[in-house]
């Protein structure tokens, strides 16, 4: 009997079914990514979690298909919808291709940037990325549609065919283990389909929308591409730059340590997912959606100061337990780091709910101190503790800003 199974018997609701879930889904990735750690060693680490950080990187991506097909599945009747759903799913296979494809043919030039091992990687990388945008539709319909349980399973897919599939081939095969790791991400791309929705994967020849609809999706679609990139660059611009910067060793070392620091990003993400089409419905039936907007903060806020606590109290027992004495040189940087990933978590709540609400200044808020981040980082980066002190900078500088213009807008909606 499975988990979904038992969590229906005993009437607990979607999406509780799909937080517990979710929970489960980052406690495998986290077991993915700390026994890579622990087996692999820093240097051979570091190139490992350049491909975890371009998997987070097309997901966010990916993601910008997934909350177009959510925000609309509350907005229109069923038919127009079905064929818009048809519509988004080719455009999104076509988009993960183009991209597949560039990062197949510059694999080369991506090993010399970031100083890999191996360009192979990168090929196995990009057959896969079509699969993955795909796959992201198909969630955005899951979760437009509050089938919370049906999304778990996905996720769940996703995450163990990656956890099983990877090991597996590294047990078996003597080769490049960074080769061997991208084909188990290939792998849970392919699994990660599962359940899938035929609505997805039809003509949409019956596609029709009034000019009206049209600028809506297009305004929303642009304005969550821009939303996406603006994660990429403050969640994964460290990792990348980081790398080109430093050597193998201390590149692998801040990839442990980004891991993690971002247990507070992988909880608050939870709470987004859950946020978006609960705004979308309230916002539809005329009812408050502030008081949803503080009660996921201050979920947040009790998480985010948890982690940050614990990671000041007991660093290098939490370093040692996850990874190994061999990664104890940046155990002093634990609670930092953690710090500048809960002021991002915040921030972004904030932004996820204006966005539901097609209020979209955060997001322009997201993408300048984004820019900015990088900037610092290319500016000074003399020492892997400045880095991540130009980011605790960076996302109080966010925060405060978000806040503000909350603030604004509560008292003009008064």
């Amino acid at each position: 009997m499975d988990l979904i199974t038992i969590f229906k018997k005993r009437k607990i609701r979607s999406e509780q079914v799909f937080m517990i879930s979710g929970l489960l889904v980052n406690a495998g990735n986290y077991a993915y990514n700390l026994v890579l750690g622990r087996v692999l060693g820093p240097e051979q680490f570091a190139d490992a979690a350049i491909l975890i950080t371009f998997l987070l990187v097309i997901s966010f991506i990916a993601m910008s298909f997934q909350l177009v097909t959510t925000k609309f599945s509350a907005s229109w009747d069923t038919d127009v919808y079905v064929s818009f759903v048809a519509k988004i799913s080719n455009m999104s296979f076509i988009v993960g291709s183009v991209l597949g494809a560039g990062i197949v043919f510059f694999s080369e030039e991506l090993q010399q940037l970031l100083n890999t091992r191996s360009s192979d990687m990168f090929i196995l990388f990009g057959i896969g990325v079509p699969f993955y945008f795909l796959m992201s539709v198909n969630r955005g319909v899951l979760q437009g549609e509050k089938d919370f349980e049906s999304l778990s399973v996905t996720y769940q897919t996703e995450m163990l065919s990656r956890l099983i599939g990877t090991f597996l081939l590294l047990s078996i095969f003597e080769i490049n283990t960074s080769v061997l790791i991208a084909g188990g991400i290939l792998v849970s791309f392919l699994f990660g389909l599962y359940p899938f929705k035929k609505m997805v994967w039809t003509t949409g020849a019956n596609f029709k929308l009034s000019n009206s609809q049209q600028r809506k999706v297009l305004l929303f679609f642009c304005l969550t591409v821009l939303y996406e990139f603006t994660q990429i660059l403050i969640n994964n611009s460290d990792i990348l730059l980081v790398k080109h910067y430093f050597d193998p060793y201390e590149a692998g070392l801040y990839a442990s340590l980004a891991l993690i620091g971002r247990i507070v990003y992988f909880i608050a993400w939870l709470y987004v997912m859950i946020l978006l089409p609960t705004v979308v419905k309230l916002k539809k039936e005329g009812a408050a959606t502030a008081p949803v907007l503080r009660k996921y903060i201050g979920y947040i806020v009790l998480t985010s100061t948890a982690v940050v606590l614990i990671c000041f109290a007991f660093p290098q027992k939490i370093v040692v337990l996850l990874f190994g004495s061999q990664y104890i040189a940046i155990a002093a940087l634990l609670w930092k780091y953690a710090l500048a990933t809960s002021l991002f978590a915040i921030s972004n709540i904030f932004a996820y709910y204006f966005l539901s609400l097609d209020r979209y200044i955060p997001v322009i808020f997201l993408a300048v101190i984004g820019a900015l981040q990088v900037y610092l980082i290319v500016l000074f980066h003399s020492s892997l503790e400045q880095v991540v002190h130009v980011q605790i900078l960076a996302m109080f500088c966010l925060l405060l800003v978000q806040y503000l213009y909350y603030l604004m807008q509560t008292k003009t909606t008064k």
